[in-house]
């Protein structure tokens, strides 16, 4: 399945994303209403309930001024005082009773109630002062009963707004957590393919094989600049293979005419066709050298040619120690005026026997052309992060920094004249630098202590794994 563009990639997962924060929110909305109801309606209820106690200790009062009047005036009127007094005081002791079921007393305060509906018939005058002490009493009962009833249900909706809470926790850990998901999910749909186009490039620079194939699943920006690297890889694989067959058929070709003229020019030193003047003499040693010149810049291409044909090398354990001498013996005549200062704290290295030969090759003889004369050239071999460095060091003038970055690329030569007078091809350290790339590795140039110029090159040793 094809994804859409990369905009709506990125606001389809925003959205995607915020739906949980929404659901989030919406019950955050709906808790808070429902704390904010609970808590409406428990304060009203406790305020009518408050309200109703004191009504009723109200209505007590006037029920024992009433029968107090009675006993000293023992008439109708008073009479139906009390009467009034007692209907009052029933109905606001049924509205506390039938509002809140936990009330304690109510039936006792009923049962006092209706004794004194019988005041009329009290004999003994110790009989009303001992009914009233006993309502007062049981109406002190009451308001501890409503107390202890209003502080259960402030606990009981502690509870609820605790346990609501504890929910509300849980799920916006859950809903924050899938957001976070759908977001990292939405991240990796757009940071895979941005890998893939990375690796990509790592290769096309590397020249590393064949290409990946196309993506299916990224968004079209992204799968459409993927189209792009792999035309710009096959195009590359085709100016790589026109270069090489240019300078494949090049140097063959230059072959034949180098081969005649160079016999030619054998003829004529020699004197088989003619003894030459001393003018002509001259004029030939300049013609011999030319066409040595000649011979040398089309072995290198040929080097060159073949090295850059070469794509996968033969690790195995070299030695090193072996490699460094024979290489200086190749050299011993050019390093006469130089001193050697050899320090290898490993003697054997994973590499490709060949290719390392080419550029232990080309180091030194890069030392020994622009190092300056009566002075070291080190050579040092060790093992660092499980990389073989291999360090050739001379003093002479400093690369600057600008010339570093091009420093290895083909035909680029170094600045300043050569000791050996020789005019050079540009391809000794891209040769390096090609060498360490097909064994994974790099060149650089790097600042040492010890030397003006330091190249190293770096192996990888797990490679043999």
């Amino acid at each position: 399945m094809r994804l859409g563009s990369l905009r709506q990639l990125i606001l389809g997962c925003f959205f995607v994303a915020l739906v949980p924060l929404a659901a989030l929110l919406w019950q955050s909305q709906t808790d808070l209403a429902k704390v904010s109801q609970l808590t409406v309606t428990e304060t009203q209820h406790i305020a009518s309930l408050v309200s109703k106690v004191q009504q009723l200790e109200s209505a007590s009062i006037v029920l024992e001024r009433a029968l107090r009047q009675y006993q000293v005036l023992k008439n109708d009127v008073a009479a139906g005082l009390v009467e009034n007094a007692i209907g009052r005081f029933s109905e606001q002791h049924h509205a506390i009773c039938d509002v809140e079921k936990r009330i304690n007393g109510c039936v006792r305060l009923q049962q006092t109630v209706a004794n004194l509906r019988g005041f009329r018939s009290f004999e003994h005058s110790d009989m009303l002062p001992n009914q009233l002490t006993l309502l007062r009493q049981q109406l002190a009962d009451i308001d501890v009963s409503v107390d202890d009833a209003i502080a259960a249900r402030l606990v009981t909706q502690q509870a609820d707004v605790s346990a609501m809470q504890v929910r509300q926790t849980w799920l916006s850990a859950l809903l924050v957590s899938i957001s976070l998901a759908l977001i990292l999910l939405g991240s990796q749909l757009v940071v895979n393919p941005v890998r893939k186009l990375k690796l990509i490039i790592k290769m096309l620079a590397r020249q590393q094989g064949k290409l990946p194939p196309l993506s299916t699943k990224a968004p079209r920006e992204l799968a459409g600049v993927e189209r792009d690297l792999h035309w710009l890889g096959e195009r590359l694989a085709q100016l790589e293979h026109i270069r090489t067959a240019l300078l494949r058929h090049a140097a063959h070709e230059l072959k034949t005419p180098l081969a005649s003229m160079k016999e030619g020019c054998a003829l004529l030193s020699d004197g088989l066709v003619g003894t030459l003047s001393e003018p002509q003499q001259e004029v030939m040693s300049l013609i011999n050298a030319s066409t040595t010149r000649l011979n040398t810049l089309i072995e290198r291409l040929l080097d060159y040619n073949l090295l850059l044909q070469q794509a996968q090398p033969k690790f195995k354990l070299v030695d090193v120690d072996l490699m460094v001498n024979q290489c200086i013996g190749d050299y011993k005549l050019a390093l006469q005026k130089h001193s050697l200062d050899i320090n290898l704290s490993i003697k054997h290295i994973i590499a490709d026997e060949e290719l390392l030969r080419r550029i232990l090759d080309n180091l030194v003889s890069n030392a020994v052309a622009h190092g300056a004369l009566d002075r070291t050239i080190h050579i040092r071999v060790s093992v660092e992060d499980e990389f073989a460095c291999i360090d050739v060091a001379n003093d002479g003038k400093k690369i600057p920094k600008d010339k570093v970055s091009t420093l290895f690329e083909p035909f680029i030569r170094g600045e300043g004249t050569r000791n050996d007078n020789v005019i050079g091809t540009g391809l000794g350290l891209s040769i390096v630098a090609d060498c360490a790339r097909i064994m994974h590795g790099d060149a650089t140039v790097i600042d040492v202590d010890y030397a003006d110029v330091c190249f190293r090159v770096r192996i990888p040793q797990q490679e043999e794994k």
